[in-house]
This record gives structure tokens, C-alpha cells and sequence, in this order.
């Protein structure tokens, strides 16, 4: 019994230790890349009413745990800087962060698109295997861990090698490279990314549960919750039925039927909030320069709301962080399907307009176009070097203020004698034809709201006459809005293609789906 007592005995001290040690976030490790010119929090916990102190160089600054445990300290702004350095923090233990960089910090999030990694890509093992720079600095946060299917930290900061880079995104070590390269300060990446997510998983539930359009993403939970049981006796029976008939199928020399789909009530990632409250909360507030947002292919069902969904989501994550105009980029979706002979009416178009509406309408938030990189037949195309770069390229214009034009964006649209004028801004020394010898991907509609194939020409260094002799009073016109239009070539001098967009605001195929 006394062997016991004193088991019991360690066992509690050992936990009330534990409770009074100051505690950090994961993401405040060794070799992490701290944003400069911008306050930089450290925060974490201890026990009630414990001082802490940290030091960073000559900076010393003490706080006081609150009631719950709680402290943050802001260091202030820091100078870029490739020397590694030092941070301790102290209360009841003390904790050493070394080999610590200061230069410009970015999250890149969405789903399969930003997670693809390298290997997967054109190139990428080549690229994988020569990746070493010890001033990009990784964060690739665990999905497993992030959902409790596996312990441990949610990630780990390392300098960029061929290993620490394997289960990276490509897409956003590309725009990290660029980075390096142009503005020669350490750069830190974080990538929270998750495959066939969807944007209110991304989004805090007081934000959707706030909006009547979006209240119906958090009441599917219910539905889920409900129903869950019984279609994980279906699927499970599903799945042995398809292995069994895959075996058949491979004996036979046959290439076996693909796997059934996973059904939504088993997809926990798409519970409303999940994903930000397990990948995007624990990082904030981590102090970074801003966020680049590749997602929408799981939302094109509900194009329509995702209208409603993607600025709130934007909204949401800049007021939890604190940062009321943090940069926020948007990869547009690409060309994707096959290629159509005529005007169509679909949902990933829509996706496509609702991604640039909310660049155009919110602020210090920017519209990244690759209609001309996708593929016909992959949702996920093998070029991400390219969406890097145009990653990178938004970024120097619109938040770095380098002089450059990136792609030509409309202004405005005038009807004037049986033709539409549509103004551009961003054109550079003028808009331009980039391949062949006229416009097209125009098309052009009157009331009736039937969709013609239109004659464009350029008028002017920043305008466009469009028109067509089967629509004497047109009302709106289209541009590159197929799935897969077959030359958008509207572009300046950047060579960069402009972004599809419609200047009608008709119902769209998933009008009042929620």
C-alpha cells in the first residue's frame, strides 16, 4: 500500500509541475521565421498570476499569466535578419528557442490543389531533390494530428532540405523560392491545407450560424450526426463488396472499378468550423505578412453561396488574428472539363466569378488567374511552378509595391449603340491579343438571356468593343466562362491572362443552394 501511496504521490506531483511549467504553442519553436516590421506575439501558458519573461536580443518584456493561465507578449517590430538567434522563455522553467530568423512569414491553405506535393507535380522529384536553402523555413501542419488520428505536434519548423520539403506543397514552396529570391530576407511558410475540404470547414460557427444563407452548412452537422451510424455499416459493406470484386478484377487482368466515394457524414473534415478550429486557430496569433487561398472545387455545388461563404471565411480569420487588412490572396480555379463548342451555364464557372467578385469588392484581397494551366481531364494539374509564380507576382505588386503589371482587370461595362465597352484597369502600356490574331471567349446575351459567341476588338489602350449582329440590344457579356474556354487570350504586356468574369448578375445553376 505504501508502494502506492508514494506512486500516487509522484504521479501528482509530476502533474502539478507539468500545470505550472510555461507551455507554448507548437508554432512558436526553434527555427521559426518571425514576420518583421509588424508586432510579433509570443504567447502560451503557465500557472495563474506566474511572470514570464521573454528575451530576444535586447528585448525583455514580462507579463503576468491571467486567471486562466493565459499570457502573451508583443515583441515588437523586428528587422530582417539571417542570423540565427536566440529567444528564452522563463517563469517556473525556462525554455530556449534557438536558431531563430527574422524576414516575412505567409500562410498558404486550401484544399488538394495548395496540398499537392512536389512528387506529384511536372518536375517536382528533380525539384525535391535539389531543394536546400536554410533561409525557407517549412510549417506543414499534421492533418493527422490536427484531427487526433495520430500524437504528437501539429508541426515542426524546419530549414528547407529534400526531406523537410517531401510532404510540402508545392504550389507554396514555389512562391516561397520566389520569394527568397526577389526580396533576399528568411521566409517562413505555413501550410494548412486539406484535400476535399470546404470553405466552412475553413470558417469559424458563429460566423457562418451569423449569416441565414449560411446557417445551413452548420445544421448539415446535426444531419450527419444522425444519420452516421447507418451509412457506416453501407459503406464498410460497401468497400468489401469493391475489394472483392477488385481481386476478381485484377485475376481477370481487368484494372479494378475505382474505390466508392467516401460519404459526407464520414468525412469529418466536412463539419462546419473543423478544419479552423484544428489548423487555422492554433496558429493565431502567429504573426505573418498574409494568406494565399487556393480552394473551391468541393464548393461548386453551392457556387451561388460561395458568393456569401468565401468573404466571411476572409473575414473571420483576419478579425480572430487581429489584422483587419492582412493580404489575402485568391487562386482563381483553372480551366477544367472538356472543352465546350458553345456558351455554357456551369457551376465551376461560377465558382470562378464568385472567387473574383470577392477580390474586386474586399479589400487587400487579390485575384491570381491560371485559366490558361489547368487540364481537361485533372482536377489537379501537374503545373504548380506556374501558380507559384503568379502566387509570387500578386504578391511583389500588391503588397510588396514593386512595380510590375499583372493581369489586365475589369473596370466597367457600358452599353453604347448595340454594342458593350468594357473598360480595363491594370493594362499596362495596353491591352493585347496573346495568341492568334483576334479576341475570343467573348460572349454576349440580350434579354432573352441566350448566349452568343461575340466579335471583340480592342478600341484602346484600356477598352474592348463587343458585339454581335444576333444581339441587336445586348445586356450583358461573358467572358472565358466555359469550364474549359479553348483560347482566353486577353492579356497586356504582362503576357498574364485576364480573368474570366460575367457582367450580368442572372441566377446561376445552383441558385438557392445552401
Amino acid at each position: 500500500m505504501n508502494k502506492y501511496w508514494i506512486f500516487f504521490c509522484i504521479v501528482l506531483m509530476a502533474r502539478a509541475t507539468a500545470l505550472a511549467d510555461v507551455w507554448l504553442p507548437d508554432v512558436i519553436a526553434s527555427s521559426m521565421v518571425l514576420q518583421q516590421k509588424q508586432a510579433v506575439p509570443i504567447w502560451g501558458s503557465a500557472e495563474p498570476g506566474e511572470a514570464v519573461t521573454v528575451t530576444f536580443g535586447r528585448i525583455k518584456k514580462t507579463v503576468v499569466a491571467d486567471a486562466n493561465g493565459k499570457w502573451r507578449v508583443d515583441l515588437g517590430k523586428l528587422f530582417a535578419n539571417s542570423s540565427p538567434q536566440t529567444i528564452t522563455i522563463g517563469g517556473k522553467n525556462t525554455i530556449v528557442l534557438k536558431d531563430i530568423l527574422v524576414g516575412e512569414v505567409w500562410l498558404v491553405a486550401g484544399q488538394s490543389n495548395m496540398q499537392r506535393l512536389l512528387r506529384e507535380t511536372d518536375n517536382g522529384e528533380a525539384v525535391q531533390a535539389a531543394a536546400n536553402d536554410p533561409n525557407i523555413r517549412l510549417f506543414n501542419v499534421s492533418r493527422q494530428v490536427a484531427f487526433k488520428h495520430a500524437q504528437g505536434k501539429l508541426a515542426e519548423w524546419a530549414a528547407c532540405t529534400p526531406e523537410s520539403v517531401k510532404e510540402f506543397s508545392a504550389a507554396g514552396y514555389y512562391f516561397g523560392v520566389e520569394l527568397a529570391k526577389e526580396l533576399k530576407v528568411p521566409i517562413g511558410l505555413i501550410n494548412s491545407s486539406f484535400g476535399g475540404s470546404q470553405a466552412e470547414a475553413w470558417t469559424p460557427t458563429e460566423y457562418l450560424l451569423a449569416n441565414p444563407d449560411l446557417k445551413a452548412t452548420v445544421e448539415r452537422t446535426k444531419i450527419w450526426d444522425e444519420e452516421r451510424p447507418r451509412v457506416r455499416v453501407e459503406y464498410d459493406a460497401a468497400i468489401k463488396k469493391w475489394r472483392e470484386d477488385s481481386d476478381k478484377q485484377r485475376a481477370a487482368g481487368a484494372r479494378p472499378s475505382p474505390s466508392p466515394a467516401v460519404p459526407d457524414a464520414l468525412r469529418e473534415y466536412r463539419i462546419a468550423s473543423s478544419i479552423y478550429d484544428r489548423m487555422i486557430a492554433p496558429l493565431i496569433p502567429f504573426a505573418i505578412k498574409g494568406a494565399i487561398w487556393y480552394q473551391g472545387e468541393s464548393n461548386e455545388a453551392r457556387a451561388e453561396q460561395y458568393n456569401i461563404l468565401l468573404p466571411t471565411m476572409i473575414r473571420s480569420w483576419r478579425e480572430r488574428w487581429g489584422m483587419a487588412d492582412m493580404p489575402f490572396g485568391i487562386i482563381q480555379l483553372p480551366n477544367y472539363r472538356q472543352i465546350k463548342p458553345e456558351p455554357e451555364e456551369a457551376p465551376w464557372s461560377f465558382i470562378r466569378e464568385a472567387q473574383r467578385r470577392t477580390a474586386a469588392t474586399d479589400r487587400n484581397t487579390g485575384l491570381i488567374v491560371i485559366i490558361d494551366i489547368g487540364e481537361a481531364s485533372d482536377i489537379h494539374p501537374k503545373n504548380k511552378l506556374d501558380v507559384g509564380k503568379r502566387m509570387a507576382r500578386w504578391a511583389f505588386k500588391d503588397v510588396y509595391g514593386l512595380k510590375l503589371v499583372n493581369a489586365p482587370v475589369l473596370v466597367r461595362a457600358d452599353e453604347k449603340g448595340g454594342k458593350v465597352v468594357l473598360t480595363y484597369d491594370g493594362v499596362g502600356t495596353g491591352l493585347r491579343i496573346r495568341k492568334g490574331d483576334k479576341l475570343e471567349e467573348f460572349a454576349i446575351a440580350g434579354e432573352d438571356k441566350k448566349w452568343y459567341w461575340a466579335d471583340a476588338k480592342i478600341v484602346g489602350k484600356n477598352r474592348i468593343e463587343v458585339s454581335s449582329p444576333q444581339v441587336k440590344a445586348p445586356k450583358a457579356v461573358r467572358y472565358a466562362f466555359n469550364s474549359n474556354p479553348r483560347n482566353p487570350n486577353l492579356t497586356n504586356d504582362s503576357g498574364l491572362p485576364a480573368s474570366p468574369f460575367r457582367t450580368d448578375d442572372w441566377p446561376d445553376p445552383t441558385s438557392g443552394k445552401r
